[in-house]
C-alpha cells in the first residue's frame, strides 16, 4: 500500500488549500449582504420567486447571507463542513436559476455554477485531515 498512500499524499493539503481559498472569499462575498439588513436580505429573498417560493423573502435573504458569512467560516475551518458545503449549494442553485430565470447569459450565472460543483464535491470528498471535524469527529476507520 506504499504506493497509494504516496498517491494521496498532497491530497489533505490541496483540501486545505481549497477550504481555506473558497471559505475566505465566501465570507468576503457574504458579509455585506449580512450586514445589509432587512432590506437587503428581503431583496435577495424575492430571489425565491423563480422557483416558485414567494413568502418570507426577508427570512430567505437572512439565510442565504448566512450560508455564504457563516457557511464560508465553517467551510475555512473544516467544521460541520458537510452541512455547510450544503447549504452553500442551495444558494448556489438559487443563484443559477435567477441568473438565467431573467435571461441573463452565461457569464452572468457561470460563477454560481462553478461554485455549485466545487462546493457538490466537497460535500462528497469531505473536509480531509487539516479540519476540525477530523480531530472533533475522528473518522472510525483509516481512509485510503
Amino acid at each position: 500500500m506504499p504506493l497509494l498512500e504516496n498517491r494521496y499524499r498532497y491530497a489533505d493539503l490541496g483540501l486545505l488549500v481549497l477550504r481555506l481559498g473558497l471559505g475566505v472569499m465566501m465570507v468576503v462575498h457574504g458579509y455585506p449582504k449580512l450586514m445589509g439588513g432587512p432590506e437587503k436580505w428581503a431583496a435577495l429573498g424575492a430571489e425565491m420567486r423563480h422557483l416558485g417560493i414567494s413568502f418570507a423573502p426577508a427570512a430567505w435573504g437572512l439565510a442565504a447571507a448566512v450560508a455564504e458569512t457563516i457557511g464560508g467560516q465553517l467551510l475555512a475551518l473544516g467544521l460541520l463542513f458537510r452541512g455547510a458545503c450544503a447549504g452553500l449549494l442551495l444558494t448556489m442553485l438559487v443563484a443559477a436559476v435567477s441568473h438565467l430565470a431573467v435571461g441573463e447569459g452565461f457569464g452572468a450565472y457561470s460563477h454560481a455554477v462553478e461554485n455549485g460543483i466545487v462546493f457538490l464535491g466537497l460535500l462528497l470528498t469531505g473536509p480531509g485531515r487539516y479540519s476540525v471535524d477530523q480531530q472533533v469527529f475522528p473518522p472510525s476507520r483509516k481512509r485510503y
